[in-house]
């Protein structure tokens, strides 16, 4: 198997977001969760996703697991290797999109980077540098307050150079206008320069096209699915890859039992289980209880076990930003957020142990920690459910056949899980 791209996320909801757009891009993709054990079979594909949760780890733990991941991509024949990071470039000052890309730039070789979050198809886009989300600048959004990364800077030139050993450069919207021959003589430009990264302004869907016929020919970009946007169309374009009318991975039903797990606290989370209780029973867990109570668990799984003959159940442990700043105060960030993730873990687990086999799971830590417990070793990419959510049926799970969605907090509209649920057969 020869890679046309390889691709490392850094967590598993983006991961799914990503070999979404690659798909419908025109590209076979398989996501795999962590890096693929050798001897794991995988279909013929052009691109394959390595699925990483190390958005919020130490820094030198990402770094060791990405350069893991390229080299296992390299492995495969991959060119070029795009390290996939959030939409809103969540990110602290000490890490690790920075560390990783530096990382990452140093085994390749390559002189510099082009780096940009936008996806005007999402509402993010790149101006001048500043990361927008919708009309505003990120740190006026709603979305500045993640509650591992928050985002108080919206100048990723600012904000890369903070994180980077490297100096970062920006090329700019009327740079990106004239095409891609006007942004690789201002790459050159800026390399002469010492430079190792730019920033690259995108507003347009046709400016990620641009972007992704100058990165196809470098090594390393790191970027959003925008970027992956235009390096599937840049591949298609040029030949590299032949468009083939991607199977949508469902096949055959898989029936069982269906429930939803939702761990983000985002508004758009929050909006969304609310409507949930319109169409299926809801249990809201108390985070305190849980961090405190062993038993939590057990209570929920009690809840949930009679009632999943009747259908779908929702178990949700997602609080208002008031709350989850009240416990992490209470109990430390890392230990707050580390604890719900495992009994979510915890629940997802028994929940399959006791038949479920249609899950979907709202949040990308508690995505992680979810798939990290059940095994999952990849999907293949299905239908797609909503902007950068498909349908994944599992390849490879000691459980057997199941379908997934894994949902980045803010993606999705107010019926989310109905949505997932009718296209998860």
């Amino acid at each position: 198997m020869t890679l046309a791209l390889g691709c490392i996320a850094d967590d598993y909801t983006g991961a799914s977001d990503l070999a979404n757009t690659l798909t419908r891009a025109g590209l076979r993709t398989v996501q795999t969760i962590g890096v693929p054990a050798d001897d794991l079979a995988l279909p013929e594909v052009d691109a394959v996703v390595v699925s990483l949760k190390s958005r919020s780890i130490e820094a030198g733990l990402a770094v060791a697991r990405s350069r893991a991941a390229e080299k296992w991509l390299r492995g495969r024949g991959a060119s070029h290797v795009m390290f996939k990071i959030c939409s809103t470039f969540d990110s602290t000052d000490a890490g690790n999109i920075g560390p990783v890309m530096d990382a990452l730039r140093a085994d390749c070789g390559e002189a510099i980077v082009l780096v940009t979050p936008a996806f005007p198809e999402t509402g993010r886009t790149v101006y001048q540098g500043n990361l927008f989300v919708g009309a505003v600048p990120l740190n006026e959004s709603p979305l500045k307050d993640h509650p591992l990364n928050p985002m108080r800077d919206s100048n990723l030139v600012r904000v890369l150079a903070r994180q980077s050993k490297t100096q970062v450069g920006l090329v700019d919207l009327p740079t990106v206008t004239r095409g891609a021959e006007a942004v690789r003589a201002r790459l050159a430009d800026l390399a002469g320069k010492g430079i190792g990264a730019a920033i690259i302004d995108a507003v347009f869907d046709r400016d990620l096209e641009t972007v992704g016929l100058v990165a196809a020919r470098h090594r390393l970009s790191v970027g959003a699915s925008g970027m992956g946007l235009g390096l599937a169309r840049a591949l298609v374009s040029t030949g590299k890859v032949r468009s083939a009318a991607a199977s949508n991975g469902q096949g055959t039903a898989v029936g069982g039992a269906a429930a939803c797990l939702a761990g983000s606290c985002s508004q758009a989370t929050l909006q969304q289980i609310a409507r949930a209780e319109s169409v299926m029973p809801v249990l809201r867990l108390d985070p305190n209880r849980v961090l405190t109570d062993k038993c939590e668990v057990e209570r929920a799984l009690a809840w949930a076990r009679p009632r999943l003959a009747e259908g779908p159940v929702l178990i949700a442990s997602s609080s208002t930003p008031d709350q989850v700043a009240a416990l992490q105060a209470r109990h430390g960030r890392d230990a707050a957020g580390h604890a719900i993730e495992q009994a979510m873990a915890d629940i997802a687990e028994n929940l399959v142990k006791s038949g479920v086999r249609r899950l979907i799971v709202a949040g990308g830590e508690t995505s992680g920690a979810v798939v990290d417990r059940l095994g999952i070793p990849g999907f293949l990419v299905g239908a797609e459910i909503a902007a950068g959510v498909p349908v994944l049926r599992a390849v490879g799970a000691e459980a057997g056949d199941m379908l997934l969605a894994l949902k980045s907090g803010n993606f999705g509209g107010p019926e989310f899980f109905a949505d997932a649920l009718g296209l998860m057969r």
